[in-house]
């Protein structure tokens, strides 16, 4: 539920500019809808939680100045850069997790909830590092190489499936270093 939550914009985005004709029109509509589903996004996510994500304050800001440059100057390259500059923003912040504090962003997320080496959490950390540029990089190609239409698609179902992908592969390479947690004298017991 939480992934169909946070790429809610997104859906939106790709629905309210498929329902247009003329593409300009669909990407301004689109862009004015994402901004207002962003601004619903957090504020629903406080008025549930009480905090802020990250992710959607990131996000949000981009959208906002982003997306508010594409409808000022009817220009579909501002919002085509969004996904680029939130990929890099994380690229940046992720990388300076390794500098900054005790814990990387990665290792700080999933901590709790796994137990693996440390030069494992640096590993998988580098390697969203990495993602996130070069998602940024594929975002570029499309955006400015292919039609709006087909930026679109790569936007929604493209990133969405590179990500997926990129999840597994993560997935895969931190159970072959998942600590097993130490037996206890009731766990010898039985």
């Amino acid at each position: 539920m939480k992934f169909l939550f946070d790429f809610f914009p997104i859906i939106l985005f790709f629905v309210v500019f498929n329902f247009y004709d003329e593409q300009m029109d669909g990407i301004i509509a689109a862009t004015k809808v994402m901004i207002a589903a962003s601004a619903v996004q957090i504020s629903f996510f406080w008025l549930k939680h009480r905090r802020f994500e990250n992710m959607h304050l990131i996000t949000l800001v981009m959208v906002v100045v982003l997306g508010g440059a594409t409808i000022y100057f009817r220009n579909a390259d501002f919002i085509k850069w969004k996904p680029t500059a939130v990929n890099w923003l994380f690229a940046i912040a992720f990388l300076g997790s390794e500098f900054i504090g005790k814990k990387s962003f990665l290792k700080r997320m999933m901590d709790k909830s796994i137990s693996l080496p440390e030069p494992v959490w640096s590993q998988l950390n580098y390697a969203w590092v990495t993602f996130f540029i070069l998602m940024g990089i594929i975002n570029l190609y499309v955006a400015f190489n292919y039609s709006l239409d087909d930026w679109v698609d790569f936007k929604t179902f493209g990133m969405l499936g590179l990500t997926f992908v990129f999840v597994i592969l993560q997935a895969i390479f931190m159970a072959k270093h998942v600590k097993e947690p130490a037996a206890t004298d009731n766990d010898n017991q039985t």
